[in-house]
């Protein structure tokens, strides 16, 4: 690949960084903002109204042949994933959560290794461990619980997502990338409508902060940064787009320091550093080996 094809990659990962990104604010607006213990309505309310408002926008169907693969990204990448999320986050510390669902890309090479036959590259594969041992030194304390059932949870949603984020460029249907995230998110989110009336209460009378934070994680938690993840998929390799996830931990640390006076040490500035080195190795090096599809938009 040429230095200006090379060169022509990065714009696109910076559009796609923008998702975990802001996937990272998530955290402090469901604990500061909304009302406590209502983790699947959260994620019924983010998801289910910006997937209506994208689909009646677009007004594309994609085609019938289309459907059964829509309705399996669907639940891994929204349906399954959000729901184990949530099951992980209440059930494990925050930092044991987010070290476990470092292991994405490590699992997106693996699908990639095992079904296309494509070997990941070593230094790819060297900087993936780098991001989950630099996951493990920014968040683990030493006094993290091991609840069984939050660690299968954790790890059961990296595997969905890891799967979701490989077969979303397998399987893109016909339409364009509003109508594709729009469909996945409208299918995840009556996914998560039955979870969320049977395992959460009813919602309180809501304040207008409450309201709005609602609101925030509907148009930019879901409705923009998945556009912005589908979109990517097209046009990166799934590899370098899963590496990229390790970003949204990683703003959270970032804004629970700057907006919670969260402490970080020399340890956890280390691992700071090392996962945005991973971050970074892993698109170089996927820039050097991927051919860059001509996308829908």
């Amino acid at each position: 690949m040429s230095t200006t094809r090379n060169a022509s990659v990065w714009p696109d990962v910076a559009l796609t960084a923008l998702a975990p990104a802001i996937w990272g604010s998530t955290y402090i607006v469901a604990t500061a903002i909304l009302p406590p213990d209502r983790p699947f309505t959260a994620a019924l309310l983010r998801t289910l109204p910006a997937g209506l408002a994208l689909t009646l926008l677009v007004r594309r169907l994609p085609a019938r042949r289309d459907w059964g693969r829509l309705a399996v990204l669907a639940a891994l990448n929204i349906g399954f994933f959000q729901t184990l999320l949530f099951v992980a986050a209440y059930r494990l510390p925050g930092g044991l959560a987010a070290v476990l669902g470092a292991i994405q890309p490590l699992l997106v090479m693996g699908l990639v290794w095992a079904i296309d036959r494509q070997q990941p590259a070593s230094l790819s594969l060297g900087a993936g461990v780098l991001g989950v041992l630099g996951m493990g030194a920014l968040l683990l304390s030493p006094g993290a619980v091991w609840d069984t059932v939050g660690i299968a949870a954790a790890l059961a949603g990296a595997a969905c997502m890891a799967t979701g984020t490989y077969l979303a460029r397998r399987w893109r249907p016909d339409v364009p990338v509003l109508a594709f995230t729009g469909w996945q998110l409208l299918a995840g989110g009556l996914m998560l409508l039955p979870v969320a009336g049977l395992l959460d209460p009813p919602l309180p009378s809501l304040s207008l902060t409450q309201v709005l934070g609602y609101a925030y994680l509907s148009v930019f938690g879901a409705m923009l940064t998945y556009v912005l993840w589908f979109r990517g998929l097209a046009r990166l390799s799934p590899v370098a787009v899963s590496s990229l996830g390790l970003l949204s931990p990683l703003t959270a640390v970032i804004l629970g320091w700057a907006l919670l006076g969260q402490r970080m040490n020399a340890v956890s500035l280390a691992g700071l550093v090392t996962v945005l080195g991973s971050i970074l190795v892993v698109q170089w090096a996927s820039s050097q080996t991927q051919a860059v599809p001509v996308a829908r938009t």
